[in-house]
């Protein structure tokens, strides 16, 4: 086997892979998108259903999106590659380009506009902390939301319990805080809440980046790598086709 026939093979192999996770993932955005009931029930009881299903319909929608696109890419891939069709292996090219440079000006966008950043972050939480104190403990789907996203990351509030003061939950709950602030206790008052130190939702988020900012940047590097990698054995299939044709 030949230089050539080697990277037709490695080429089919990697995009194989790509298509087989697109199509795994898309199917199970699909599942969750058209029977969410059972995929509830499959992850258990959930406090303020309404609120998770809706949360699971939006996940379903970006693993469709996701899932959609990494099988194109892999179709295009495997049978640019065994086909040696010049058309695919460009689109191939084309899309996984975009991509790449779509994820380098995000990160250039980020980096270059971080503390614009940090204040659209502040007055998000600002507009988060006045919809807690307006709706939780009486919207069912800001409630649901909130429980879920605490539960899930295990923090309270977006900067810690004092969020929640004076919302509808503590008015009605003799100046009580959601359990999540308490580690589950159902009467979690204010002493209580301070002693537990739970972390709020953003230094939670924040934190856990900070601690895997090393592996969070190993990982983008390594996909980068493998993206330039792609491309370049492409562009290599694609000119020694084109030559030999000629």
């Amino acid at each position: 086997m030949g230089c050539f026939g080697f990277l037709k093979v490695m080429m089919f192999a990697f995009n194989g892979i790509i298509f087989l996770a697109g199509a795994t993932i898309l199917g199970v955005g699909i599942w969750v998108k058209v029977d969410s009931g059972s995929v509830l029930s499959f992850l258990g009881k959930i406090e303020q259903a309404p609120a998770a299903l809706s949360q699971l319909l939006n996940v379903g929608y970006l693993l469709i999106a996701i899932g959609a696109l990494l099988v194109i890419i892999g179709f295009l891939g495997c049978c640019g590659a065994i086909k040696e069709s010049k058309c695919m292996l460009l689109l191939f090219f084309i899309i996984v380009l975009l991509v790449f440079i779509a994820e380098v000006a995000g990160a250039i966008v980020i980096l270059a506009f971080r503390p614009l950043a940090d204040q659209l972050i502040s007055q998000v939480g600002t507009a988060a902390v006045a919809s807690i104190r307006k709706d939780f403990g009486r919207n069912p789907d800001v409630t649901g939301l909130w429980n879920s996203t605490m539960s899930t990351l295990s923090c309270c509030g977006f900067n810690n319990f004092t969020d929640f003061t004076s919302s509808p939950y503590y008015t009605t709950k003799n100046s009580t805080y959601p359990p999540q602030c308490c580690l589950g206790v159902v009467q979690c008052n204010q002493t209580l809440a301070q002693s537990t130190g739970i972390y709020g939702c953003y230094p939670r988020i924040k934190l856990l980046i900070d601690k895997n900012a090393v592996v969070i940047v190993a990982v983008a590097f390594g996909i980068a790598a493998l993206e330039i990698c792609a491309m370049v054995v492409s562009m290599i299939l694609y000119c020694r086709i084109k030559s030999t044709m000629a």
